[in-house]
């Protein structure tokens, strides 16, 4: 009886192991089928033997999506920058300076994500014939070398020159999805996300604007100026301080030569996101912006500044927030942007002012 009952038992264990074989056969065959699509689509165009496709932004994720834009050398210019430089128009500006110019300017960017951009087009693409750098408080933040990324994370895998890490990153749902989005996009299923230039116009469309939302939205949290004023920071205290950033800056744009036209644009801020006057902020601001125009003059840089009180940044019909202009300021910037820099034009209303010519 007992040798009898013993026989189940083996061929229980024999059904159970060939189910777990199975099991794993069909486990393995699939995760190699899915990571074989994600190499042959390819949808950060990175691996040498994937599909000749056309590979488009069909992703919001700039931090992954943007470096193939540079490795596709389509474009000999670039623009970096926070979402303040996002609505600059490549189109408008390839006509205003006769270039190939790509957006590659990211959502709350810090300026070490900023830098890392530009030594992946100086690397990849050489010196561009035309870099405009949107400048803004992140070039100013006194923890810069600190605050590098923000909490989006950033792949720097995708940035680097060493193609074997890369192979080690693509195996993931995220990767998979953006893989099967840019099938779906072939197909005519799924919509580009962002135009190949970079471009995209994130804010809402100009037919759903709203004066007193956009107004409620600029002065909802900006606090009353202060009654009494610090006294102001000494030449010493101003000394001392530190703007990590700017050495990336200055080093950047020594590895861009001449005849490249090289602009340092501080974006136009409404005045309700610029420090108040005779405070201690204020005068930070004004001794980075310094040291940026000493760094622009040694490198050969203009540099334009529209971060200041003006009748551009104090209308609030201007701006979706304090930070956010709208569509038509833009392409105004883009004119300016030229004009200043082309030909030296200064802004008849103040809006601007040229630092460095």
């Amino acid at each position: 009886m007992l040798e009898h009952s013993a026989k189940p038992q083996v061929s229980d264990t024999a059904d159970w192991r060939g189910f777990v074989a199975l099991f794993l056969t069909v486990l393995i065959g699939v995760a190699v089928g899915t990571y074989l699509f994600i190499l042959l689509v390819d949808p950060y165009g990175i691996i040498p033997f994937s599909l000749p496709i056309d590979r488009r932004i069909v992703s919001i994720s700039q931090r992954f999506m943007y470096p193939q834009i540079v490795r596709s050398k389509r474009f000999d210019s670039l623009i970096i920058g926070t979402s303040t430089s996002r609505l600059l128009d490549p189109q408008l500006l390839d006509k205003l300076f006769h270039v190939r110019i790509a957006n590659l300017a990211m959502d709350s960017a810090m300026a070490w994500e900023q830098k890392t951009m530009l030594d992946l087009f100086l690397r990849t693409a050489g010196p561009p014939k035309l870099l405009i750098v949107g400048l803004d408080m992140v070039w100013c933040d006194e923890h810069a070398d600190q605050h590098r990324i923000t909490f989006r994370g950033f792949p720097a895998w995708l940035y680097d020159d060493n193609p074997w890490n890369d192979y080690l990153y693509l195996f993931n749902y995220g990767t998979l999805e953006i893989a099967a989005r840019l099938i779906g996009y072939h197909l005519g299923l799924y919509p580009e996300h962002v135009r190949y230039d970079g471009y995209e116009v994130f804010v809402p469309p100009e037919s759903q604007y709203d004066p007193a939302r956009a107004h409620a939205n600029i002065w909802r949290d900006k606090l009353p100026p202060p009654t009494v004023l610090p006294p102001p920071l000494t030449l010493a205290d101003l000394n001392k301080l530190e703007f990590p950033a700017l050495a990336w800056l200055d080093e950047g744009l020594a590895r861009i030569p001449s005849p490249s036209l090289k602009i340092l644009a501080f974006m136009p801020n409404h005045v309700a996101a610029q420090p108040v006057p005779g405070t201690h902020a204020a005068q930070a601001l004004g001794e980075c912006k310094a040291r940026i125009r000493a760094i622009a003059q040694r490198r050969g840089a203009i540099m334009i500044d529209w971060d200041i009180a003006s009748s551009l940044t104090s209308n609030d019909l201007n701006y979706w927030d304090t930070l956010h202009y709208r569509v038509p300021i833009a392409t105004q910037l883009a004119k300016e942007l030229a004009g200043a820099a082309l030909s030296g034009q200064e802004a008849a209303d103040g809006t601007y002012r040229i630092l460095v010519r």
